[in-house]
Order: C-alpha cells, then structure tokens, then sequence
C-alpha cells in the first residue's frame, strides 16, 4: 500500500469513530427524552390508582350508608298503612 491509501484509510477511520460518537450521543439525547416520558407516564398511572382507591373507599362508605338505611326503609314499606282521618 502507498502512503495515499494509508493517509485515506486512517481518514475514513477516524471519520466512521467521529460518526459513531456522534450517534451516541444523539441516541443517548433520545433515550434521555423517552425515560422522561415515561417518568411523566408513570406519574399520571400513580396519580390515577390514587383517584381510583379514593373513589373505591367513597362507593365503599356509600354502600355502607345505604345498608344502614335499607332496614329502615323496609320497616317503613312493610308497617300498616294509615286509615287517614277526617
């Protein structure tokens, strides 16, 4: 090999190693954006499963209500009816 073919093979060399450098760090610039979608992601999941147990423990206490009123209910439509007077 010439001088020339060495001087243009250790140019393409070290051009192909600047390239690839610079890929990574446009790869590592994206990974960079997507984990910080996910941490957004993962905050709406977290904020959502609090919503549902707070809603869970809301329809919980209601139908706790509800039960405790149903006898009362039923003692009211099952008492004999009132003869009205006048």
């Amino acid at each position: 090999m010439t001088r020339q073919h060495l001087k243009t093979a250790r140019a393409l060399g070290v051009a192909i190693v600047a390239l690839s450098l610079g890929a990574c760090a446009t790869y590592r610039d994206e990974f960079a954006a997507v984990n910080s979608r996910l941490d957004q992601l993962d905050a709406r999941v977290q904020g959502a499963a609090q919503s549902a147990e707070a809603a869970n423990q809301s329809a919980q206490r209601a139908n706790q209500r509800l039960d405790q009123i149903e006898g009362r209910v039923q003692q009211l439509e099952t008492a004999p009816r009132r003869v009205p007077r006048g």
